[in-house]
């Protein structure tokens, strides 16, 4: 596994989360499994939706920093139910 070239120049994939269900419900991130490595999400720096114009299809995005020392994005399809890398930064 090389650091940071997994998925450069792929469309998003999707990737196993394991998340915290806090008051209202919604998952958060505390683990992401990629290519069977586990990196913890040691802080959320930021989050936001995004919806489709035509579909109307939310995406809840996530900035995270992970244990790996690197800053990853990833989301959650509400259509889809599955997470999904977007990239690191």
């Amino acid at each position: 596994m090389g650091g940071g070239v997994w998925f450069k120049g792929m469309s998003d994939h999707r990737i196993d989360v394991i998340t915290h269900s806090g008051y209202r419900g919604e998952e958060t991130p505390r683990s992401i499994l990629i290519h069977n490595e586990k990196i913890d999400v040691v802080e959320i720096l930021n989050m936001w939706i995004e919806e489709g114009i035509e579909d109307r299809v939310r995406k809840r995005f996530f900035k995270v920093k992970g244990s790996d020392g690197k800053t990853h994005k990833i989301y959650y399809d509400e259509k889809e139910m599955e997470w999904f890398y977007r990239g690191e930064d």
